[in-house]
């Protein structure tokens, strides 16, 4: 079941399918934090491309905080299953209350990772869009949405790992997706790495500092 020893190798493994997009000026890789941005690194180092974040936070339903409700993303997007809502038996106020909470945590992160530099423009460009790996898509749906309100020329997401109704969701947006591993039963993204702690802040900022003058979204060397 476990493919993959880390994030890094995954990352490593993941710029091979995108060597298509090394050293392009219109293209761009945004990492999902925190767990995306070790595999993002080491794609946007392979190719000799910008890094930067696009933080995305999921809803999780109340008493089961892994069961995702939907997801909210930078720059106020947020999407909503209703479906899953209903499933779940999660009231109006709480997913309010939910959500609520879910923005303080993303505007934190926000601020720790980016400081007072503004998000980098998306306009025209090719966005890759990375994570450690999905299993409904739901955040990553969020991502999408709130990136196609910065007008990029077009989007690709690519992950070491996916559920095949992940990859589904994305298709039925009109999105590409890139997955090394797209199995039928997908059960947790951690399964399919024997390396799987936690990335920590601490980790994301010391990765976004690797550009090739110390400033996140610069083309990354090692």
């Amino acid at each position: 079941m476990r493919v993959f020893a880390d994030r890094h190798e995954a990352g490593r493994l993941l710029a091979r399918e995108l060597t298509a997009f090394a050293n392009r000026d219109d293209v761009i890789v945004l990492a999902l934090p925190r767990g995306g941005v070790p595999v993002a690194w080491e794609v946007a180092s392979a190719l000799n491309l910008p890094l930067d974040v696009f933080v995305v936070r999921k809803i999780g339903a109340p008493q089961h905080e892994e069961v995702a409700l939907g997801a909210i993303a930078s720059g106020g997007a947020i999407r909503i299953d209703e479906e899953m809502v209903r499933l779940s038996g999660a009231t109006p106020t709480q997913v309010a209350a939910i959500v609520a909470r879910e923005r303080i945590e993303l505007e934190r992160r926000e601020r720790l990772y980016r400081g007072d530099r503004p998000e980098p423009s998306l306009t025209g460009r090719t966005v890759i869009l990375i994570d450690d790996g999905l299993a409904t898509g739901s955040t990553m749906l969020a991502a999408i949405q709130a990136v196609r309100e910065r007008h990029p020329g077009a989007m690709v997401v690519a992950v070491p790992v996916a559920s095949r109704e992940a990859c589904a969701r994305l298709h039925e947006e009109g999105i590409e997706c890139r997955s090394l591993v797209t199995p039928d039963l997908l059960f947790a993204v951690g399964r399919w790495y024997h390396d799987f702690d936690p990335t920590t802040d601490e980790d994301v900022r010391e990765l976004l500092g690797h550009g090739t003058n110390g400033r996140i979204g610069d083309p990354v060397t090692r």
